[in-house]
């Protein structure tokens, strides 16, 4: 069975479900910035900056 490649990428987003949380970071040389969304893609949190460290990183 072959599968396209847009099938291959869909499917993890196919398995979340209202228990998940996703989490975006914007990556950047010295802070970072995180948002939380829910599976509708509603905003949870205010986006989190941190540093680009392993203190900013513990941080979040």
């Amino acid at each position: 069975m072959n599968f396209k490649k847009q099938d291959k990428q869909n499917q993890p987003i196919e398995g979340i479900s209202n228990k998940h949380l996703i989490v975006g970071v914007d990556i950047a040389q010295q802070f970072q910035v995180a948002r939380v969304i829910n599976y509708r893609g509603i905003i949870v949190e205010d986006p989190l900056t941190f540093e680009n460290s392993e203190n900013g990183f513990d941080r979040l």
